[in-house]
């Protein structure tokens, strides 16, 4: 199961080189419901997703890289590209009065920082073990808008997008 709330980003961090970072390709093969192709790196996964915003379920199954180039040519709509920044958050704040799940440690920021045709798209993501520890979540300063329940941020949705051709 996959419990995670989703923010636009109001300023990146300065020492975002500091972190480590994944170079993302996917694409999808469905949008409903979500079946993905991924390239995170030099690994490759086929994502199944069930419905849902704050949380939903979630497979990963192994691909090898032939499968993967194989499976793109049979994607629909647009490949997004991304660099995805791991941030742990040593010290997650809750609002007041959370009591916060035994063997609940730091969480984690999956900073992505989308390629054109998206740039200057920024989300931030944070996964978490329930929903009320992600109900409870008191975001950093440095996030803008919740946008965990608008589905236009999924990826699925942006892989529909359309660009014109005066867009960047």
């Amino acid at each position: 199961m996959e419990i995670e709330r989703k923010f636009t980003v109001a300023a990146l961090p300065e020492n975002l080189c500091e972190y480590p970072c994944l170079v993302i390709e996917q694409a999808y093969l469905n949008t409903d419901p979500v079946i993905r192709i991924r390239r995170q790196n030099e690994e490759y996964y086929l994502t199944y997703k069930g419905k849902g915003l704050l949380s939903r379920e979630e497979y990963n199954l192994p691909l090898n890289k032939e499968a993967y180039e194989h499976l793109r040519t049979k994607a629909d709509g647009n490949l997004i590209s991304k660099k995805r920044f791991l941030i742990p958050i040593c010290s997650p704040v809750f609002r007041e009065g959370f009591q916060i799940p035994e063997g609940t440690g730091a969480l984690t920021i999956e900073l992505d920082v989308f390629e054109p045709p998206f740039a200057p798209l920024v989300i931030a993501e944070v996964e978490f073990p329930d929903e009320e520890t992600a109900k409870a979540f008191v975001a950093p300063s440095w996030f803008a808008q919740d946008v965990t329940f608008d589905p236009q941020y999924h990826n699925s949705t942006l892989s529909r997008k359309t660009f014109s051709a005066n867009q960047p």
